[in-house]
């Protein structure tokens, strides 16, 4: 797994010549329906252990919580599970609100 930073991820969004990563956004309902980064999959962390053959393995995915912390242990989980494509959105979507979309809702 590795870190990314909410400007990179940005940047990966808006580069054409790279393929989408899987947005995996593993907060709770409300949360996700108070802001979400757009094109993100909802998938609560409880859910995620059930919901396995919804993912690609082979994909790129960027797991995102609130602040980083959620989303960290959900992908050492997949990561567990044989996941080699894992990213961390560290600062989660607090972090994405500060640095990359201020008109963004924070709670």
């Amino acid at each position: 797994m590795q870190q990314i930073t909410p400007e990179q991820l940005a940047q990966w969004l808006a580069d054409s010549g790279r393929p989408r990563p899987t947005l995996l956004d593993v907060r709770e309902p409300w949360e996700f329906d108070l802001c979400r980064i757009d094109g993100s999959q909802p998938m609560p962390m409880a859910t995620v252990p059930n919901r396995l053959d919804e993912l690609d393995l082979e994909a790129d995915i960027v797991v995102i919580c609130h602040h980083g912390a959620r989303s960290f242990q959900v992908a050492m989980f997949l990561e567990q599970r044989g996941f080699p494509h894992l990213h961390n959105l560290s600062g989660g979507v607090a972090a994405w609100a500060r640095s990359v979309d201020p008109a963004m809702p924070t709670y």
